[in-house]
């Protein structure tokens, strides 16, 4: 294992503050994002929500072509310098829609922060690179929490700052990404070493290439699919939410974002929390086992709940399904040599922004057909059940094989 640097705290606390900073800035622009777009534009409310669909969309996609890209090349130059690199032109991401006349520079913009938001899986490399392989699931945990800590004040913070112009969300976003930058440049040590360092090749520094490689690794290619089945499952909750409490429970918009903001604070006490106690009570294996019947039992339950109430009373419950994901990334990471860890994570971030791609076009098809008018069943929950059954396929792969032990290097 890479030995920790000499500041491990405030090494931690860099990367913590980074992904806490990313979710922020994703969540600032929420709220100006129709006023914006309608002005760069001058079309109608309905089209700006499908630019606002392109945007997000393309976000998603950078995410997953670079994701690989930038794990292989933190891999191959070191953490440090990616880490700095994203986080600058991060922010001149950010300056650029601020400054955006056009949509297309707009589009141009979000595309250059999508590929610098592909930075998470070098964080999360970095996680591994100064933990014990027993700490990295408790670690992940907290990459998790501090993501979502993110998104819950995110579009508060972006609400606010909008009372002063549609653009000061942009300015706030890219401040504070070139602040993390000074912090960074000040704290952060290189944790890549010549024994550790792999040379770069544009053969794996992509998808599908690092995905390949990785899947030749004993025992990986069950649980890398087992992680994918599972994001896409868990991706029902951004792609339908909204839609569902309208269509089921008559919640306006208010309402709506209340219950966003209980999943939200629930999922990230549940990460800073009970994944660490989780993990060592059960170790990764069990912990995770646990969590996806926990969400199977959540997605059934929201599935076929027609009361408001206790829809809210079973959101809470969510955050012990939260332990899944980082449990599954110390174990993947464990199998995983030390001179691939950011190619991994790289691969990881590539499937979750597959599911971000796959996961609103399935389940808001589903939504759509149990509640078309001609619908032969009114049923709002279709998709949470479906995801339902998505996990219990996840967990049927889960427990079909263990991992083999970590035995090769790269």
């Amino acid at each position: 294992m890479q030995h920790p640097p000499r500041s491990p705290r405030a090494t931690l606390g860099f990367i913590l503050i980074t992904v806490a900073l990313d979710a922020i800035g994703i969540g600032l622009i929420f709220p100006v994002m129709p006023d914006l777009i309608g002005s760069v534009t001058g079309g109608t409310l309905a089209s700006a929500a499908l630019w606002g669909g392109v945007l997000a969309a393309s976000y998603a996609v950078m995410q997953f072509i670079f994701g690989p890209v930038i794990g292989s090349l933190s891999d191959s130059y070191g953490r440090r310098p990616v880490l700095l690199v994203s986080l600058a032109v991060m922010a001149l991401a950010y300056l650029g829609m601020a400054l955006a006349p056009t949509i297309w520079l707009l589009l141009t913009a979000r595309v250059l922060a999508g590929i610098a938001g592909a930075t998470h899986a070098t964080a999360t490399a970095f996680i591994a690179d100064i933990s014990a392989p027993e700490d990295r699931g408790r670690r992940f945990g907290l990459i998790g929490a501090c993501f979502g800590v993110g998104f819950i004040l995110g579009p508060l913070i972006g609400g606010l700052v909008a009372n002063i112009d549609t653009r000061a969300p942009f300015y706030a976003a890219g401040a504070m990404a070139v602040a993390n930058l000074i912090l960074g440049f000040l704290v952060l040590p290189e944790t890549v070493t010549d024994a550790t360092r792999r040379p770069f090749t544009w053969s794996r520094a992509n998808p599908v290439g690092a995905l390949t490689a990785l899947t030749k690794l004993p025992g990986l290619k069950r649980p890398l699919l087992t992680f994918l089945m599972i994001a896409i499952a868990m991706n029902v909750y951004p792609a339908i939410w909204a839609f569902y409490g309208k269509a089921r429970f008559d919640w306006d918009t208010t309402m709506i974002g209340y219950s966003l903001a209980v999943y939200g604070i629930s999922f990230a006490l549940g990460q800073a929390l009970l994944v660490g106690p989780l993990i060592k009570r059960f170790g990764e294996h069990r912990a995770a086992h646990f969590g996806m019947w926990v969400d199977v039992v959540t997605l059934t339950g929201l599935g076929l709940v027609t009361s408001g109430t206790l829809a809210l009373m079973l959101t809470p419950i969510t955050a012990l399904g939260g332990v899944v994901t980082p449990a599954l990334q110390a174990l993947l990471s464990r199998q995983t040599p030390a001179n691939a860890q950011g190619e991994l994570q790289g691969v990881l971030a590539s499937l979750n922004a597959a599911a971000m791609i796959t996961a609103p076009l399935v389940m808001t098809f589903t939504f759509a057909q149990f509640t078309a008018p001609d619908a032969p069943i009114f049923a709002p929950g279709a998709p949470f059940l479906l995801a339902a059954v998505l996990m219990l396929a996840a967990i049927a792969l889960h427990i079909a094989k263990p991992l083999a032990k970590p035995q090769i290097t790269l």
